[in-house]
């Protein structure tokens, strides 16, 4: 297979960058993107050229380095998929692809297609968090949790921080993000002692950080890789007002979602 890629060139966060154009051909359908965009450095290093930065680490879906903007598709036109699980096939032969970095204020560029996503680590810093004692732990079993709650819990703790829902929003919106990771923790028994306080300090760090307001597109679950719900910015909301306005203290220890 055959293909023209028009991939976005930044030298650096200050440099104003553009599109270049490269070709790659004899690329096996069963190539992944990332493993195309290797074959393509190691192209340009044998030609002197300068290889292409972006950003990988896992390549399994799992850890969410692989941040691409693909023919204007956070993570490229494959639903549920990262950019290191769609393949080559998913293209046709001798198709012209744009290649570029996730476009959002909060998220500058650093070089070519890589990007400074520490806004996110700010967030999970702010109030991300359980607290533990160093004493004897009790036997998993001890603590019951409704199965519905355990599995919603669980649909939450799937987001593996990528920043798709950041790219795709039209507002460049951290809410399904943030929603995500407030959930999982505030639906659990573990994440209760914080419950309250984590939403406020993780939703006004996420403000400071500079992300845009959500205004329900569905942009962001339609290219999450893990089709996480927008459900969940819901229910980060309802969490918010009950923090706002309601005395923590007598909320403290509600495991229910409404």
């Amino acid at each position: 297979m055959k293909f023209k890629l028009e991939i976005w060139r930044q030298q650096n966060g200050q440099d104003t960058g553009a599109f270049v154009t490269h070709e790659v051909d004899d690329v096996s359908p069963d190539t992944s993107f990332l493993e195309m965009l290797d074959i393509l450095n190691e192209n340009l290093t044998q030609t002197g050229g300068e290889p292409i930065a972006f950003d990988s680490d896992c390549r399994e879906g799992i850890c969410g380095m692989c941040s691409l903007v693909i023919n204007g598709e956070a993570h490229g036109p494959k639903r549920a998929t990262t950019t290191c699980q769609l393949y080559m096939r998913h293209f046709p032969d001798g198709a012209s692809i744009t290649v570029e970095p996730w476009r959002s204020g909060a998220f500058p560029v650093v070089r070519d297609l890589a990007v400074d996503r520490s806004a996110f680590d700010r967030i999970m810093r702010a109030g991300g968090y359980v607290t533990v004692h160093s004493g004897p732990k009790p036997d998993p079993n001890d603590v019951p949790v409704n199965p519905e709650i355990s599995e919603k819990a669980l649909d939450a703790s799937t987001c593996i921080g990528c920043g798709a829902c950041v790219a795709a929003c039209p507002n460049g919106a951290a809410m399904l993000y943030t929603a995500a990771k407030v959930s999982h923790l505030s639906l659990l028994p573990q994440g209760q002692p914080e419950r309250y306080e984590r939403v406020q300090k993780m939703v006004n760090q996420m403000e400071k950080e500079g992300f845009g307001s959500c205004r329900n597109y569905g942009e962001c679950e339609a290219q999450c890789p893990k089709s996480i719900s927008i459900d969940f910015i819901g229910h980060m909301n309802r969490e918010l007002l009950r923090a706002t306005v309601v005395e923590p203290d007598d909320l403290r220890g509600d495991m229910k979602t409404q």
